[in-house]
Order: C-alpha cells, then structure tokens, then sequence
C-alpha cells in the first residue's frame, strides 16, 4: 500500500526557465496586493456605513428636538394668548415654556453640527475607500495580464501587468492622503 498520493510526472518548464518562475512570483506578489487592498477597501466601506447610521442617528435626534420645540412653543403661545384666571401662574408656566423652547434650540444648534461633522468625515472615508476599489480594479487587471505571460511566454505582458499592478498599488496608496 502507497504512504502518499503520487503525482503524474508534470512538465517541469518552471524550475528550468527563471523568467517563468520570476512571472509565478510576481503574480503571488499581485495576489497579495490585491487582497491586501480589497481588505481595506471594505474596512473602508464598513467605517463608511458606520458613519452615515451615526449621522443619520443624529439627524433623528434634531428633528425630535425640533418636534418638542414647537410643541413647547405651542404651549407658551397658547398661555400667553389665554386670558388665565391665575396670571401669576400663568406667566411662571409661559416662561418656563419659553426657557424650554430656548435651550431645545441650543441643543438643536449642536445636534446639527455634530450630524454635519459625522457626514464630513463620511464623505473622507467614501473617497478613500473609492481610492482602494480602484486600486484594487487596477491590480486585478496587472494580475490577469501577467499570468497571460505564461501561456503566450511573452516578457510584454510581464511587464504590463507589473506597470499596471504597480499604477494600482500607487492609487490604493493615495488612499491614505485624501483629504
């Protein structure tokens, strides 16, 4: 009984011809690349979706502090408007009403810059992670010319993909410099 599994005699050509074992390693080294920059294209989208939900959080918040300042304005309006019984009781309910409405739109002054801050930062990270997705188009297409170099055997295509591998590499990296 065999101890392993025997392979066919295959066709050793790379371990003869060093341009073709110089190819092999610069698609490995393409495939690394790409699946380097394919992961940080998704953390990049990721920090992106997680940005927008938190803007979108905030967004919410403003709208429910713009709601309770109108109603609270509703309130004071229609005390000042009412001729009460009880005046004193009346103008001490108007002006906490009016207090209410004042610090519900100092907050909504925050709220908005704080969503606003979120969706700038958002817009940062969206250009970057573009910046990855066609670094990562770009080094993809680098990979597949340069395996066309080991079923033409033409040193052309070697080097175009590595150029272009190259080209992707350098856009991916400008990733880091978007502002």
């Amino acid at each position: 009984m065999p101890e392993g599994i025997e392979l066919p005699e295959g066709n050793h050509e790379h371990e003869n011809n060093p341009f073709l074992v110089s190819v092999s390693v610069t698609i490995s080294v393409l495939a690394v690349l790409v699946a380097a920059v394919t992961l940080l294209g998704h953390r990049a989208h990721t920090e992106e979706l997680l940005l927008q939900s938190q803007a979108t959080d905030q967004w919410a918040y403003y709208q429910a502090k713009n709601i309770r300042s109108r109603q609270t304005q509703f309130g004071a309006d229609i005390f000042g408007a009412l001729a009460p019984q009880d005046k004193e009781k009346a103008a001490a309910l108007h002006e906490k009403y009016v207090e209410e409405v004042e610090r519900y739109e100092a907050d909504k002054d925050d709220i908005s810059e704080k969503a606003k801050e979120l969706e700038k930062e958002r817009d940062l990270v969206s250009r970057r992670a573009d910046r990855f997705d066609g670094g990562e188009g770009l080094i993809e297409v680098g990979l597949v010319i340069c395996s066309m170099t080991l079923l033409t055997k033409r040193r052309g295509y070697w080097i175009a993909g590595m150029l272009i591998g190259a080209g992707g590499v350098a856009f991916a990296l400008t990733a880091f410099i978007v502002r």
